[in-house]
């Protein structure tokens, strides 16, 4: 199969890039969006992921790997929720914040700009190699 490619959005104070890196692997959970549970439906091991952290940073800090595929969120009280497990990647060397991302026409069509609350996104192979090249500046 071939990789996928994903964006995570969240909030810093919820979880920051830094914790992430300090814990190596985490569970991504409390998604209460159908469309995002939908798309952690469809992750599978080895897929790409890029993570944003949102609100005050607004920026892509760092890439990630699906460790563990779909499984009920243990956050959830009642419902069809879903968590997935992430293992941290690389930590750019410069922060790809939206202002950039908006700013690059490469990435004009993409999900963040399109579905801008949505917090679990798929991305073109393209979309993710041009915001870890920028990353990487």
């Amino acid at each position: 199969m071939t990789t996928q490619y994903w964006l995570v959005k969240t909030e810093p104070e919820a979880y920051a890039w830094e914790t992430f890196v300090r814990d190596g692997e985490t569970t991504w959970d409390g998604v209460r969006n159908f469309q995002a549970r939908n798309h952690l439906k469809a992750m599978r091991p080895g897929d790409a992921v890029l993570f944003y952290a949102s609100v005050t940073t607004k920026a892509v800090l760092g890439t990630a790997r699906v460790a563990r595929t779909a499984f009920p969120d243990p956050t959830a009280k009642e419902g069809d929720w879903v968590a997935v497990r992430l293992s941290v990647g690389e930590t750019f060397s410069t922060p790809v914040t939206l202002a950039r991302i908006k700013a690059e026409p490469a990435l004009a069509e993409i999900a963040l700009l399109r579905q801008s609350r949505l917090s679990v996104m798929p991305l073109s192979k393209a979309e993710f190699a041009r915001i870890v090249q920028l990353g990487r500046e």
